[in-house]
C-alpha cells in the first residue's frame, strides 16, 4: 500500500473518530452532574463509536462491499455491547463504594467518629477514606484537648475565686477592726494588709500575663544574653524565700552559655521555677539549677526535692490551674506559674518538660541554641 493511501485512510479515520469524540465530549458536559456510572458508560460508548465512525468513514472512502461493511459493523457492535456492559458493571461498583463512603461520612458528621467501609474500593476512594479516618482521629484528639482545657478553665475559675475570697475576707476583717479601734497593734495589721495586697497583686499579674500568652499578644524583645547572668539574677531573687524555707540553692557554677531570649520574660520563667521548687522542697533540702548544651539546643534544668509527682499527674503539670495533690495546694498559688512558664518558653520556640528523679522532680527548658 502506498504511503499516500495510508495517509488518506488515517485522515478519514481521524475525521470519523474526531466527530464521535466531539459528540461524546458534549454528552459528558451535559451529564457531568449525573452518576459516575453514566459517565463511564458514555466514555465506553464514545470509544466504540469513535472506532465505528472511523471504520465506516474508511469503508465509505474505499468503497467496501456491503458484505464487508456488514461484517465490520457487526464486529464493532459486539465490541460496543461488551464495552458498555463492562462500563456499566464497573460504574455500578464505583457508585456502590461511593454510597458506602457517603454513608460513613454522614455517620462521621452525626457521631464524630469515622468508620471506614470494609469492602475494597478503588485507590482514590480508599485514599479519601484514609484521609477521613485521619481527620476523625485529629478531631477526636482536638475534642479531648478542648475538654481538658475546659476542665482546666473551670478549675482555674473555682480556685481563683477561692483564693481571691480568702485575702479579701482577711482585708475586710482587718479594716473593720482598725475602723472600730479594737486593734492593740495597728502596725501589725498594716503589715498583714500589705502582704495580702501584694498577694492579690501577684495573682492579678499572673492572670494578665497568662491572658496575654493565650491571646498571642506576648511581645518579646529577644537579645543575645548569657545564661550565667539570667540564672544569677533568678537565684538572687529567690534567695530570701529559700532562706525563709531553709532550702539551699545550688547553681553558681553554671557555664556562660549564650541564648537569644527576652531577658525579662526568661528571668520570670526561671523565678517561677525556683519559687515552685523551693515551696515544695522540705527544710534542709536543695534546689539545683543547671544549664548544658545538647546538640543544637540549650537545656536549663531546675531540680527539687519534693519527693516526686505522681506519674498520672505529670502530663498536667503545665496545665492552667493545675495544683495536683493536697501537698501542692495553697500557699503554692493559683496554679498559674507553670502555665506561664510553658507559654513563655513556647513563645521562644522552645518547650518545657518535667520528669521525676530520685527524691524529687526536674523541670527542663529546652531553648534553641544561637547560631
Amino acid at each position: 500500500m502506498a504511503v499516500g493511501d495510508l495517509l488518506l485512510i488515517a485522515l478519514y479515520a481521524m475525521l470519523g473518530a474526531g466527530a464521535a469524540g466531539a459528540l461524546g465530549a458534549v454528552a459528558l458536559r451535559i451529564l457531568r452532574r449525573r452518576s459516575v456510572a453514566v459517565s463511564l458508560a458514555v466514555v465506553a460508548a464514545v470509544a466504540v463509536a469513535a472506532m465505528l465512525a472511523g471504520t465506516l468513514a474508511v469503508a465509505w472512502a474505499m468503497f467496501l462491499s456491503s458484505h464487508d461493511l456488514t461484517v465490520v459493523t457487526t464486529v464493532v457492535a459486539m465490541a460496543a455491547a461488551v464495552s458498555l456492559g463492562t462500563a456499566l458493571l464497573l460504574g455500578r461498583q464505583v457508585v456502590q463504594r461511593c454510597r458506602e463512603l457517603v454513608s460513613a461520612a454522614r455517620d462521621f458528621g452525626e457521631n464524630g467518629t469515622f468508620t471506614a467501609p470494609t469492602v475494597p474500593a478503588p485507590a482514590e476512594l480508599a485514599a479519601l477514606s484514609r484521609e477521613l479516618a485521619l481527620t476523625g482521629e485529629r478531631l477526636a484528639a482536638s475534642r479531648e484537648r478542648e475538654r481538658a482545657l475546659e476542665t482546666s478553665r473551670r478549675e482555674l475559675v473555682a480556685w481563683i475565686s477561692h483564693d481571691l475570697r480568702t485575702p479579701l475576707a482577711g482585708l475586710r476583717a482587718m479594716s473593720e477592726a482598725l475602723e472600730d479601734g479594737v486593734v492593740a497593734d495597728p502596725a501589725r495589721y498594716h503589715r498583714q494588709m500589705r502582704t495580702e495586697v501584694e498577694r492579690l497583686n501577684s495573682m492579678v499579674t499572673d492572670l494578665f500575663e497568662l491572658s496575654r500568652i493565650h491571646a498571642g499578644a506576648l511581645s518579646l524583645s529577644p537579645a543575645r544574653v548569657s545564661l550565667y547572668d539570667l540564672i544569677g539574677d533568678a537565684l538572687a531573687g529567690a534567695d530570701a524565700l529559700a532562706r525563709e524555707h531553709g532550702v539551699r540553692l545550688a547553681g553558681e557554677t553554671v557555664d556562660a552559655l549564650p541564648v537569644v531570649v527576652d531577658g525579662k520574660e526568661m528571668t520570670r520563667v526561671l523565678s517561677n521555677l525556683l519559687v515552685n521548687a523551693i515551696r515544695h522542697t522540705p527544710a534542709d533540702g536543695t534546689v539545683a539549677i543547671a544549664a548544658e548544651r545538647r546538640a543544637d539546643a540549650v537545656v536549663v534544668s531546675v531540680t527539687d526535692a519534693c519527693g516526686g509527682i505522681p506519674e498520672e499527674d505529670l502530663p498536667r503539670v503545665f496545665d492552667t490551674g493545675w495544683r495536683g495533690s493536697q501537698a501542692r495546694t495553697p500557699p503554692s498559688g493559683a496554679g498559674l506559674g507553670l502555665a506561664i512558664v510553658r507559654g513563655i518558653v513556647e513563645a521562644h520556640s522552645g518547650h518545657a518538660d518535667v520528669h521525676n528523679v530520685p527524691g524529687g522532680c526536674r523541670f527542663e527548658l529546652t531553648l534553641p541554641a544561637p547560631a
